[in-house]
């Protein structure tokens, strides 16, 4: 394809921060250092993710900064409000939100709900901001009793719907969030509306894998449609899919754990020999930062690490490994939501130097843009890094 890397493997550590934002204390996140605070709180054994540069960023505990790492290392800045998912993601490849999605940390208007209910034929229960296990505990009870879908929110810009599986099927909950995502317009468009099933009897009830996720439309031009039109193809691993609605993706699998990932990531390595493979391992934000789980999340970090060595043994000369996250995820501070950090940048290629520092990034569509520019192609957002590695 005449580029600079034949293949691009783009690795998101979902909620992977590196470390507070200067704006973090209008988002309620002073001190919030997800990769940090862990390391201070619980010996990390990152060998590889070390290698390659992830410890020179900045000092983190217990990993010193390699002197001749194998990779380039960075941090990007969100440049645009909010600290959600599709605010991190839509950045990455060139998308910068004017206003954050709207929030409604005190449940949404009554009118509102009153339409949904008019539409979907049924009335619901909840509709405040609540950890999704911990609602379900609440309210999965009347739920299965009444049959009314459970409405609830967090920090970020969502609208959640969580239903048994036997009480509401699963095509009618993919319907009812639909139906939501259609009514959510103009101010009441959050940036995402979940599907939330679970199963399992009161006092056991357990969320299933049968999540999924309904985003706002990307506007168009961003570096996924500007690869389509090259006709440079893109496999898409895990939510991916899902957050840019399948706009650009010519291959997709959506996963349900990190260890499916990253198996998947190997298969499709075996498969698309050229293009761009993005990929979202989703685990470290789902499982563990949302729950303030600290030895979780340290042990999903290392068995990313572990898995590194396979993935780098199957890279060529012509492959280039992106590592970055899209926000932070701190499960050490009382907050149980997404944290306004910078995120980490880490870079690898066979055929390529190492050891380059890439400094601090001014926005999160550097990465894009350098993909971008690999390519053969250009966004709107963005200062390409590709001539330093």
């Amino acid at each position: 394809m005449g580029t600079r890397f034949q293949r691009v493997i783009w690795i998101v550590l979902d909620s992977v921060g590196i470390g507070e934002m200067p704006d973090a204390a209008a988002y309620g996140d002073v001190g919030s250092d997800t990769l940090g605070n862990i390391a201070r709180q619980r010996a990390l054994q990152l060998p590889n993710f070390s290698r390659l540069g992830l410890a020179n960023i900045k000092p983190l505990a217990g990993l010193p900064a390699d002197a001749a790492p194998l990779g380039s290392f960075g941090k990007s800045t969100l440049a645009s409000p909010g600290k959600d998912t599709t605010t991190g993601h839509w950045e990455m490849v060139g998308i910068h939100l004017e206003k954050p999605f709207p929030l409604f940390l005190n449940g949404f208007p009554r009118e509102l709900l009153q339409e949904f209910e008019d539409r979907i034929g049924r009335a619901t229960i909840g509709n405040k901001a609540a950890s999704g296990t911990e609602i379900i505990k609440e309210l999965g009870e009347e739920h299965v009793r009444t049959g009314s879908p459970i409405i609830y929110t967090s920090a970020d810009s969502v609208f959640q719907i969580a239903a048994h599986e036997d009480v509401i099927p699963l095509w009618e909950q993919y319907k009812i969030c639909e139906t939501a995502r259609a009514l959510l317009r103009g101010p009441y468009e959050v940036g995402r509306v979940i599907a939330r099933p679970f199963t399992g009897e009161p006092g056991a009830f357990a969320r299933t894998s049968n999540r999924h996720d309904y985003a706002v439309p990307p506007p168009q031009g961003m570096l996924l449609d500007q690869l389509f039109d090259r006709k440079v193809p893109v496999h898409s691993v895990g939510k991916i899919f899902d957050v840019f609605l399948g706009r650009g993706v010519s291959v997709y699998d959506k996963t349900k754990t990190n260890a499916e990932g990253m198996r998947v990531t190997m298969e499709a390595m075996e498969h698309t020999k050229e293009g761009l493979i993005f990929v979202n391992l989703v685990d470290f934000d789902m499982l563990f930062g949302h729950r303030n789980d600290v030895e979780g999340y340290a042990k999903a970090l290392e068995e990313a690490d572990a898995w590194v060595p396979s993935l780098l043994s199957a890279m060529g000369p012509g492959d280039l490994a992106i590592f970055c996250a899209d926000h932070g995820c701190d499960p050490t501070t009382p907050s149980t939501d997404h944290s306004r950090e910078y995120t980490p940048l880490v870079c690898y290629s066979p055929g390529a130097r190492g050891g380059v520092n890439l400094g601090t990034r001014a926005t999160l569509s550097d990465i894009g843009q350098t993909v971008a520019e690999n390519f053969g192609a250009v966004i709107t957002k963005g200062t390409s890094f590709l001539h330093e590695l």
